[in-house]
């Protein structure tokens, strides 16, 4: 399959023209996503692509953002929702998961709600507590959602693809500091990558190491560094979906390297990777030879110096010597 090189933030903006070509129903809304272009300059063009009636600046109010979008997708339309932090989605939890979340189970079926809200969400530089939350845990926790937070640019793009085309509310987190990641991306407006399948980025035999967006980087930094200074071989396996979740690939890894580690950059504390490492010890206890490790942010609001900001959020150190403690 031919490829091309793209960075993330241009993978998520070619999935959203290829859908948007594809199908008329297709729509962006959003705080200045338009004549702006996006905060993080996501949706650049689109505008004077796509024209006004297709790409909406709406006012700063994510409830009506989302309540309108649920009420279009109701009828329909298929809109895409940027949230101009995912931080901001907090204003429309009741429209998320009182209503998108709900509306096809309490209609026992008979009305689907196809929304993507999508958005950076995460630590980026110096943007302080109330712009640097990690969301995707909260809404993993929510039935009748399915929610992705991809690691790398062909990731983006097939899995944004896949949520566009989903007849189910779909939150799709975008790591701000990974908005410059370059990557090849398939040259195929049908590539799309389904939602519960994990990929396993780096292969390993001592530690399965476990994490999704950002922290994927992470893990990969910390697994080139334990194999150049001491042999460790640690796998290294990308969530991509937390749900729906990929148990078997995750549970393969484990009873094949026998230890594990979760990466998460959301608080420690009931993060989602207090989950995975909850199902790995229910279900694998038996193949485990040490108790599972878990490396979280801080649980402190994420201050705005630097210096501070970078000892809340996990890093390679902080992963090696996870792995250490489990005796490897």
């Amino acid at each position: 399959m031919a490829t091309k090189e793209m960075t993330y933030r241009e993978a998520v903006r070619q999935a959203m023209v290829d859908e948007m070509e594809r199908d008329p129903n297709v729509f962006l809304m959003g705080e200045d996503i338009g004549r702006y272009q996006g905060t993080f300059r996501v949706t650049a063009g689109l505008f004077n692509q796509f024209k006004q009636v297709r790409v909406l600046d709406t006012p700063i109010t994510e409830p009506a953002i989302v309540g309108l979008a649920t009420g279009a997708a109701m009828v329909g339309l298929r809109p895409i929702v940027e949230m101009m932090t995912m931080s901001f989605s907090i204003l429309a939890l009741d429209q998320i998961i009182n209503h998108s979340a709900k509306v096809h189970y309490m209609t026992a079926g008979a009305a689907c709600v196809p929304i993507v809200i999508r958005g950076p969400g995460g630590a980026a530089n110096q943007l302080s507590a109330q712009h640097s939350h990690s969301m995707e845990g909260w809404y993993a926790h929510v039935p009748g959602l399915k929610v992705v937070a991809p690691a790398f640019p062909a990731d983006a793009y097939g899995m944004l693809k896949t949520a566009v085309r989903d007849d189910n509310p779909v939150i799709f987190t975008e790591h701000p500091t990974l908005y410059g990641v370059k990557g090849q991306v398939p040259d195929d407006k049908e590539f799309l990558i389904p939602f519960g399948k994990a990929n396993i980025v780096r292969q390993g035999t001592d530690i399965t190491l476990i994490a999704y967006s950002k922290m994927v980087h992470v893990c990969l930094e910390a697994a080139e560094r334990l194999a150049n200074e001491s042999g460790v071989r640690a796998e290294v396996v990308d969530v991509r979906s937390l749900l729906p979740l990929d148990v078997a690939t995750i549970y393969s890894s484990v009873r094949k390297t026998h230890r594990a580690v979760v990466v998460y950059e959301d608080w420690r504390s009931g993060g989602f990777g207090a989950e995975i490492a909850a199902r790995i010890g229910e279900d694998c206890f038996d193949d485990l030879d040490a108790p599972v490790g878990r490396v979280g942010g801080l649980n402190v609001p994420m201050p705005y110096a630097r210096v501070l900001e970078l000892q809340c959020i996990p890093n390679a150190d902080d992963v090696i010597a996870a792995v250490r403690k489990t005796g490897v």
